[in-house]
């Protein structure tokens, strides 16, 4: 299917299923990591919804006046509700009451073409307490031939009364050998593939963005900068800053990842490259809090301070060399 990575397919046939039966749910909840395409298929599943000649496989035809709208992006039933900006242009760190109340308000509203309607909220893992319950009033009373389309990274930051009202859509990695397929098909190198498939964990829309930029490079930098940190040769102060100031989500997501590598050598008796006297439970939650702290960036904390706080459980090498 045109536009549709092969782990998307399965996903889109059950949706398309539904769209033609018209039996789509009215909360749907795109939940996966960043990487696996759920945004792409939420666009799909909208354009498709409300096309006026889908083709056999249920996708859009590209070419009615409802399809032309969609890609405009003027469409009068497809509403979308995301992190407005600040004053100074940044983006707030938060979805608010008010835009629940003023898509509540747009959703009593008639469909102006005489079919579905489309909510599009994204991030929704990024409601505030207020908004979550503004949209939960909206969800107990769905109003009829609507559609609300919730699209969060992380489910778990939703409440669980919100996930209950959802049906949900997940999407999860391919095997490695159809994501290096995939990868190749984009253009990648086989060798850079792998690379970029193996640290990002198997999340083949991940591998392609860090492929494309410096982002590898970024991680063997990590790699330094952590044994540079075990052995004494880098404060904990001075990494916290560095790593503040450039790209930290990625540096705490390679972080994250040579915790766990470093805990599975440990595991399977191989001498461990960044550390000699870690325990496996002492790396495995700080495989956790990294993950964790990735989160907070999207808080009011600094994150120099985050980074800190972490930085400094880093396991640090013996002054004298493990004898076994």
């Amino acid at each position: 299917m045109t536009g549709l990575a092969p782990w998307q397919q399965e996903a889109w046939r059950s949706l398309a299923a539904a769209l033609q039966q018209q039996r789509l749910h009215h909360a749907l909840l795109f939940a996966a990591p960043a990487g696996l395409g759920k945004r792409a298929l939420v666009e799909t599943l909208a354009a498709a919804a409300l096309c006026a000649h889908p083709d056999a496989h249920g996708l859009a035809c590209g070419g009615c006046r409802a399809c032309a709208l969609v890609a405009a992006g003027s469409h009068p039933d497809l509403v979308r509700v995301g992190l407005e900006l600040r004053d100074d242009g940044r983006p707030r760190n938060e979805i608010t009451i008010e835009q629940m109340r003023v898509l509540a308000q747009r959703l009593a509203l008639s469909s102006q073409f005489g079919g579905l309607q489309l909510a599009l909220v994204d991030p929704a893992d990024r409601l505030n307490a207020s908004a979550a319950n503004g949209l939960l009033k909206t969800l107990e009373e769905p109003a009829s031939h609507t559609v609300i389309v919730l699209v969060a990274d992380d489910a778990s930051r939703l409440p669980a009364t919100i996930r209950s009202r959802c049906q949900r859509v997940d999407l999860r990695p391919p095997v490695a050998a159809e994501a290096l397929d995939w990868l190749r098909e984009q253009g990648v190198a086989p060798a850079l593939a792998q690379e970029a498939l193996a640290a990002s964990l198997g999340n083949p829309g991940l591998a392609l963005a860090w492929s494309k930029d410096a982002s590898l490079p970024l991680r063997e930098s990590c790699v330094q900068d952590l044994a540079a940190l075990a052995a004494g040769r880098r404060s904990p102060l001075e990494l916290a800053e560095q790593w503040a100031a450039d790209r930290p989500a990625q540096r705490l997501w390679f972080a994250a990842v040579l915790a766990r590598d470093e805990a599975r050598r440990r595991a399977d008796g191989t001498a461990p490259s960044l550390t000699t006297r870690a325990e496996i439970p002492k790396l495995a939650a700080w495989f956790g809090r990294a993950n964790r702290a990735r989160g907070l960036l999207l808080t009011t904390l600094r994150i120099d301070l985050l980074l800190l706080d972490l930085l400094r459980d880093w396991p640090q090498r013996d002054a004298t060399p493990d004898r076994g």
